[in-house]
């Protein structure tokens, strides 16, 4: 009989919103040292990630509990749980009908909240790492973008709460809140009010991985519980 030890399983991490500009930048960074599980809903570019980075991925809508809840069920362990998953469309009180705040608020905030609920117990198990990326909208108001916003401010509220109830099982909760990132999103709010993209002046999507990383690295007598990563220069508007 060998008295080589077993090689331990590597640590499992979950990203929601995978194929998007900030999910597939933290995918490929969590799986460096990670089994990483790849959430989206575009098949391609589930792929074509797939293929890039190693990790395994699984479309799926967030937004439907029982297709969440059968990838967690799947999974035999989980250390590290992203909820980078998000839709945005800036609409003022006025023009936001109810389609448009359930669209917002069930991907923002509820498909978080049942997710996280269903993956508690290997959570739990692992004294695991929750992070839900934030925004700069969610400490601040945003003119013309209160359906947003609103949402963006529950999910920090949600967070915070996670935060003392998972207290005593040793789960980190983390807020990591991006201010403007050059990504398709943005692109698409910021054009559709008329306003003028300019790349240069936001945050890589590279940058908020990297920051993911940090706080999934943090040392285990630590708990970082908010992380406001703003631009270089300071855009005013946020």
């Amino acid at each position: 009989m060998s008295d080589v030890p077993p090689v331990p399983a590597r640590p499992t991490a979950l990203v929601t919103g995978a194929t998007g500009g900030m999910g597939s930048r933290i995918v490929a960074d969590l799986r460096r040292t990670h089994g990483v599980v790849a959430l989206g809903r575009d098949p391609e570019r589930l792929r074509a990630l797939a293929e890039k980075t190693g990790c395994r991925g699984e479309r799926v809508d967030v937004t439907d509990p029982d297709a969440v809840a059968d990838v967690v069920a799947g999974l035999p362990r989980l250390d590290v749980l992203v909820h980078a998953a998000a839709v945005a469309q800036a609409l003022p009180v006025d023009a936001a009908s109810a389609q448009d705040w359930h669209r917002q608020l069930d991907t923002n905030v509820v498909a978080p909240a049942l997710l996280t609920r269903v993956a508690l117990p290997l959570l739990r198990q692992a004294q695991g790492t929750v992070v839900f990326i934030g925004s700069g909208a969610g400490t601040r108001p945003v003119p013309g973008s209160a359906v947003y916003s609103a949402s963006k401010h529950a999910l920090r509220a949600l967070a915070d709460v996670l935060r003392i109830d998972e207290e005593p099982h040793r789960i980190r909760v983390v807020t990591i809140a991006p201010g403007q990132t050059d990504t398709a999103m943005l692109r698409g709010m910021i054009e559709s009010g008329g306003g003028d993209y300019r790349p240069e002046l936001y945050i890589r999507p590279e940058s908020v991985a990297q920051t993911v990383r940090f706080v999934v690295d943090a040392p285990g007598d630590v708990h970082l519980t908010d992380v406001a990563v703003r631009p270089r220069v300071e855009i005013s508007r946020l």
